[in-house]
């Protein structure tokens, strides 16, 4: 089950990280879906008895992993972007000189990145509680949609024939 949830959280995760990609994220689609993914991929690799209950679980686990992920992914973005967004910022001040002075502190808040901590703070709490509460359904509703069709069991053998009396020749 760690594995198939740490996939599904990956996958909401780095969906949810990325700068554009997560615009679809509003509705938490990227966390159904990794919740959804994780119970798949639980059906696919365990041949028991597989119901809602083992789904949840797995989509549960996937939104914890799936916070985990975004806080790395999303830092780790923050670090290789950061300079680049100073540039843009620094280039469009320099650039408009008809701009009020209101604006321009506020593009150059956007260069300062002293809020960031608390940013991923709020960020990660999100995260969790919406994994906690998305991709649990997302398993569940995965676990009873793709419940696996039952293997049909063999005809019974017919009953081996009854034995034959003996015949008594009559004398």
């Amino acid at each position: 089950m760690i594995q198939a949830a740490l996939l599904g959280g990956l996958f909401i995760g780095v969906l949810s990280a990325l700068p554009i990609v997560n615009v679809a994220n509003c509705c938490c689609l990227w966390i159904l879906g990794g919740g959804a993914l994780s119970a798949y991929l639980l059906q696919q690799n365990d041949h028991r008895s597989f119901g809602p209950g083992r789904g949840a679980a797995a989509g549960l686990l996937a939104g914890v992993f799936g916070a985990i992920a975004w806080l790395v992914i999303s830092v780790a973005l923050e670090v290789l972007m950061a300079p680049l967004q100073e540039r843009m910022v620094a280039a469009l001040i320099r650039n408009a000189q008809d701009m009020p002075p209101d604006v321009k502190a506020w593009f150059d808040s956007l260069g300062s990145r002293a809020g960031a901590p608390l940013r991923y703070l709020f960020g990660f709490i999100f995260q969790v509680i919406a994994g906690i509460v998305f991709s649990t359904l997302g398993g569940l509703l995965a676990a009873s949609v793709l419940r696996p069709e039952p293997i049909p069991l063999p005809p019974p053998l017919p009953p081996p024939p009854l034995p034959r009396p003996p015949q008594n020749p009559e004398v």
